[in-house]
């Protein structure tokens, strides 16, 4: 049977229904702190961070390279609809990300919560799912932790997948100065057209919350401030990498057990409108003769198995931007 979670997601998608009520923004941020921190081997470690802008802790994970070289830069990763292991970033329990990152002389942050939340400040509370100020958060609170507890040298990137892909490049495009390298696996980069926000309405209601507690009714204008192509200017000079697939089966998929199928039919269904999104991306980023690297493959889901050969794929572009 296809878990009613994608269901939810990919139905809502496919009907892009748009319903709102306008909201207010609120909640501002101070310092954030450690609460707790736990090594929990030689290359990760677990903090407890408090955010004041979400007046909660968030769980993050932080890798660092086995042999550590002086001061790094550090790579945010973002998973897709959201973290639901407290324990683990699905990056490192599907991910390979552990071992990747091994040899490579950088920080890579992990933060372990923020489903549906398309790591974006709200500009209300939602009574499903609280308070969400992921954009202070990210941006703001934990980079100066992590640069003071990893000898971190001030240089960030940011990746992502599936919605993780879009956060990534939303926060990449609203915070130029911030980040020098951004990478995106399976996303879509609007918000703004009825197609890219029926999207995001679906994730958000899929996981019980209104979307317009996030950016407000269909035609509030804090829609478009997070749509990536409108502020792809903003993206200029950074190292881009996205991918994408076509939503065919290729040679991870099987067609034995319900799972299986979940992955073929609403995996493909979903992948096929992320790789619509992303030719978007890549015409308005040629239009306006911003330079990026996009890898369109002729087959993949959207599945795990892609991602895991897109990490290796996009690190090139990413070191180049971190300066490693």
């Amino acid at each position: 049977m296809v878990s009613m979670r994608r269901f939810a997601v990919f139905s809502t998608v496919l009907l892009f229904g748009l319903v709102g009520v306008p909201a207010l923004s609120s909640a501002q941020s101070t310092a954030a702190t450690i609460d707790h921190i736990e090594a929990t081997s030689e290359t990760l470690t677990t903090l407890a961070v408090y955010s004041p802008s979400m007046d909660r802790t968030i769980d993050v994970q932080v890798l660092t390279p086995a042999v550590k070289n002086g001061p790094r830069p550090s790579l945010y990763m973002l998973s897709g609809i959201g973290e639901e292991d407290p324990a683990n970033s699905m990056w490192l329990r599907k991910g390979g990300a552990a071992e990747f990152f091994e040899d490579k002389n950088v920080n890579v942050v992990l933060p372990l919560a923020g489903p549906g939340s398309f790591y974006a400040d709200w500009q209300q509370d939602d009574p499903k799912l609280g308070r969400y100020k992921w954009e202070t958060f990210l941006t703001k609170e934990l980079p100066p932790l992590i640069d003071a507890e990893f000898d971190g040298n001030g240089r960030d990137g940011v990746a992502g997948l599936s919605m993780g892909a879009q956060s990534a490049m939303m926060l990449a495009s609203r915070n130029p100065s911030l980040y020098s390298a951004v990478a995106a696996y399976s996303g879509c980069f609007t918000s703004a057209e009825v197609l890219g926000q029926g999207s995001m309405r679906g994730i958000v209601s899929a996981f019980g919350g209104d979307a317009n507690n996030m950016f407000g009714g269909p035609l509030d204008p804090d829609w478009a401030a997070h749509d990536v192509l409108a502020q792809a200017e903003n993206l200029r000079g950074k190292a881009i990498y996205v991918s994408v697939g076509t939503g065919l089966p290729g040679p991870y998929e099987r067609f034995e057990t319900a799972k299986d199928w979940d992955i073929v039919l609403v995996g493909g269904a979903i992948e096929t409108g992320a790789n619509y999104c992303t030719h978007k991306l890549d015409d308005k980023l040629r239009q306006i003769g911003v330079p990026a690297t996009f890898d369109f493959e002729q087959v993949g889901t959207h599945s795990w198995a892609y991602w895991v050969d897109q990490l290796p794929k996009s690190w090139p572009t990413l070191a180049a931007g971190l300066g490693l």
